[in-house]
């Protein structure tokens, strides 16, 4: 049986997949706030032209939006890959409460894997992490999308 964390993350994965069809890196972020999907989005880097465009960064400004505040306090982020330093400075900005990882990243991961900016005592806010869920998955798309791009 799929627990709502696994859900989550299925939700985030079918977000990966639209970026994986609009050849960007399949990359999806869901954050959920009481129960409820208050964002949702994939990476659009190429689409928007705009290197900031990380599904992560999509999904906290929507949360935002959606909550009408710069605090994402009691929200729960899951990503289908490890953010990097960039998504990860912005979930502590924001006051993200837990960070579900589907995959690591060993080159640019900001959550344990390189540097651990969401668990960093220096700074004024840690994100809880929780990592593994439905990786096989996450890890087979992110793989098929780069071995396809070498064989172009």
């Amino acid at each position: 049986m799929i627990n709502n964390d696994e859900y989550y993350m299925a939700i985030a994965l079918k977000e990966a997949i639209l970026a994986y069809e609009a050849d960007e890196v399949p990359v999806g972020a869901v954050v959920v706030h009481n129960g409820q999907i208050i964002a949702k989005a994939h990476n659009q880097i190429k689409m928007l032209k705009d290197p900031t465009a990380h599904a992560e960064m999509i999904a906290i400004t929507q949360a935002a939006a959606a909550l009408e505040s710069e605090r994402l306090v009691d929200c729960d982020m899951y990503s289908t890959l490890e953010p990097c330093a960039m998504c990860a400075g912005a979930m502590v900005l924001a006051r993200i409460k837990r960070l579900f990882i589907s995959s690591n990243d060993p080159k640019t991961g900001a959550a344990g894997s390189v540097f651990n900016i969401v668990s960093n005592d220096n700074l004024n806010h840690r994100v809880e992490v929780i990592k593994g869920m439905l990786s096989e998955q996450t890890s087979m798309l992110m793989q098929d999308f780069f071995k396809n791009k070498r064989m172009k």
